[in-house]
């Protein structure tokens, strides 16, 4: 079933916390996404973007501002059974658009998923360009000293 030209991406709302927090919470079980609570998802609910299929929110993403020219692309991800038709590459754009409209222009993620952000238009990159995440994020995840994600980037400019 091809679902991605039915796919809508809009900004998420607090009506959406519950199933932000339930596709978030099935990856960071698998320990490749960092966990979020329902507080934190309810403080940061603006940056959120939601994917929704026949009424039902099937994606998520967000953006968080690192820095004044770089956003990081965090917290994407699909509910089982609709990976791989193009709704991650819809909220990717969805959320470069963001940030180009506020004239962002990096954007960055630490993934696994390297080859779907270098079909989205990202690169390679060391993490380590990245103090701004390392300083936010990284000193509180159990992997900081054996990190193996991988960074890439998009430029906007």
């Amino acid at each position: 079933m091809n679902t991605s030209t039915t796919v809508s991406v809009r900004k998420a709302s607090v009506d959406d916390i519950d199933k932000l927090f339930e596709i978030i919470q099935g990856y960071a079980k698998q320990g490749i996404m960092l966990p979020r609570s329902r507080e934190m998802l309810q403080d940061q609910i603006d940056t959120f973007v939601v994917a929704e299929f026949d009424g039902l929110l099937i994606g998520c993403g967000s953006l968080t501002r690192l820095g004044p020219d770089l956003v990081e692309i965090r917290s994407l991800g699909m509910t089982p059974g609709y990976k791989g038709q193009g709704i991650g590459g819809k909220l990717v754009n969805f959320l470069v658009e963001e940030a180009r409209s506020q004239g962002i222009i990096k954007v960055m993620a630490l993934t696994y998923e390297v080859a779907f952000f270098l079909k989205n238009g990202f690169t390679l990159v060391p993490k380590e360009i990245f103090p701004e995440k390392v300083w936010r994020d990284c000193m509180h995840c159990k992997k900081q000293y054996c990190c193996d994600e991988i960074a890439v980037l998009k430029r906007l400019d």
